[in-house]
């Protein structure tokens, strides 16, 4: 990680917070909502440190089901790190979410929106799985404001074997008691399942597209330092989609985090939450 955090970092307004806008934790962590596009997004905050950092999670997470850790854990002298719930997730909710064929690209504006009203000018992402992909078309149509981006577990295209991973996960009742629990503790068994099918399905529609473009036209355009991460054991995302970022993306590296169980490396930490 000390690649991204390398260099002097940015500068930024601190934001004015109310009592009535922030609830204050003993851990340090101030958790909130900002009405961003007509929607109250839920977002936590920590640490004091010049360089901004947002943290983008997966498909149904949220910031304390995907990235616990570094919530806890990451240099609250050196960085400002925010996790946020995208819109109907987490505690984005209302609305329920859905899934239509701009669903990602809703997610980049909702995220970037979010940190423009926080003050944050300048800041850097880190996005895994969808928060990934959300982080690559946010950095793609947004360049003067991303500093550096980390992204693991993202994709920017469909394949076919794509596709018949996710519906080979799409029945959560065959999914493990350990896997089911974080999310039906925070949606709900049934809107667990509605939700979860609604990405399946989401997810799929882009299969449909030329080449099963997510976000591939955009890549050209990211100009920040960017990391791409993969783990050898990720169960639901094939090598040969970091090595497409890898080629695509002009300022690009990559690394391999061997894993002794799949989707639970991340960046050197554990995450909260591994893949189905």
């Amino acid at each position: 990680m000390a690649w991204l955090f390398s260099g002097r970092g940015i500068r930024y307004s601190k934001m004015a917070m109310s009592m009535k806008d922030v609830q204050l934790y003993c851990t340090s962590v101030v958790s909130g909502r900002k009405h961003v596009n007509s929607v109250d997004l839920f977002y936590q905050q920590t640490g004091t440190g010049e360089h901004a950092v947002l943290l983008l999670p997966g498909a149904l997470g949220s910031a304390q089901t995907d990235f616990g850790p570094q919530l806890k854990s990451l240099n609250k002298e050196r960085f400002t790190v925010i996790g946020w719930d995208p819109r109907g997730y987490g505690r984005s909710r209302p609305p329920d979410r859905d899934f239509p064929l701009d669903f990602f690209e809703r997610d980049a504006q909702d995220a970037v929106d979010l940190m423009q009203s926080l003050s944050f000018p300048r800041f850097s992402l880190l996005g895994w799985s969808d928060g990934g992909i959300t982080a690559l078309i946010a950095a793609a149509k947004n360049p003067s404001l991303i500093n550096k981006m980390v992204v693991w577990g993202a994709n920017a295209y469909v394949s076919p074997e794509d596709l018949q991973i996710y519906n080979a996960i799409r029945d959560v009742s065959q999914w493990s008691e350990r896997m089911r629990r974080p999310m039906e503790e925070v949606y709900g068994a049934e809107l667990f399942v509605k939700t979860w099918e609604g990405w399946v399905d989401g997810i799929g529609q882009f299969a449909q597209r030329p080449e099963g473009s997510i976000c591939m036209e955009l890549l050209p355009l990211i100009s920040c330092p960017t990391l791409i991460i993969h783990g050898q054991k990720d169960p639901m995302v094939p090598s040969f989609h970091p090595q497409y970022l890898l080629k695509h993306i002009k300022a690009s590296s990559r690394t391999i985090l061997h894993a002794t169980q799949p989707g639970k490396l991340m960046c050197g930490w554990r995450t909260t939450r591994s893949r189905p």
